[in-house]
């Protein structure tokens, strides 16, 4: 009897032993599990934070852009500026410069001009004069010419003119043949044909 309780209390013994040793072994296999979770954790950890450093510095990367970006739109439009104010001075002197250059042009033009309108006011003057004096002229004339008979007589070396116009006309045609019918006048017997004045003054 007393060794069958022995051997009880070294089987409970055994198994106490035995409780212990696989508490420990599944205590060390949690401890290894945590041990692998902690450390994808700090490995998920360290790559989030790397690519959160990634994104920051792309971050500061686009700003540094967009601040150059501006930086050049703003020096653009300083440029812009500055070539506007430029151009609208080349225009200025541009036009100051053909100003400069065509006001002598011009200049001798008008006095050009005021020398034509001058000549022409002179020659219109002297056309009313000539037009003055020869309107009258011409009606004296029209009136003698009225005043001689027609045809033209033939008068001898010895008829002497019956009137002052036919003294007239006979000088001419004596002086200037050519005068009397086309230059076309003979002398008939020793006379000269005399034509009225109006005939040569006219025709």
């Amino acid at each position: 009897m007393a060794a069958f309780r022995d051997i009880e209390e070294v089987s409970q013994g055994l198994l106490s032993l035995l409780g212990a040793n696989r508490a420990e072994a599944q205590q060390r296999r949690l401890l290894g599990r945590h041990e692998q979770v902690v450390e994808r954790l700090l490995e998920t950890q360290d790559g989030a934070e790397q690519q959160l450093r990634e994104i920051l510095t792309m971050e500061k990367e686009v700003a540094q852009s967009l601040l150059n970006a501006k930086e050049q739109v703003h020096q653009g439009g300083v440029e812009l500026q500055q070539l506007e104010a430029g151009l609208q001075e080349a225009g200025e002197e541009d036009t100051h410069l053909k100003a400069s250059l065509l006001y002598p042009f011009l200049l001798g033009e008008l006095e050009e001009l005021k020398e034509i309108e001058a000549d022409l006011e002179r020659q219109e003057k002297e056309v009313d004069e000539d037009t003055t004096v020869t309107i009258p002229s011409a009606v004296y004339v029209a009136q003698l010419y009225h005043q001689i008979s027609w045809p033209p007589k033939v008068l001898g070396s010895r008829d002497p003119p019956t009137s002052a116009s036919q003294v007239l006309g006979l000088q001419v045609c004596a002086t200037t043949p050519g005068l009397c019918h086309g230059g076309n006048s003979k002398l008939r017997n020793g006379g000269v044909i005399l034509a009225p004045l109006g005939l040569f003054l006219f025709s």
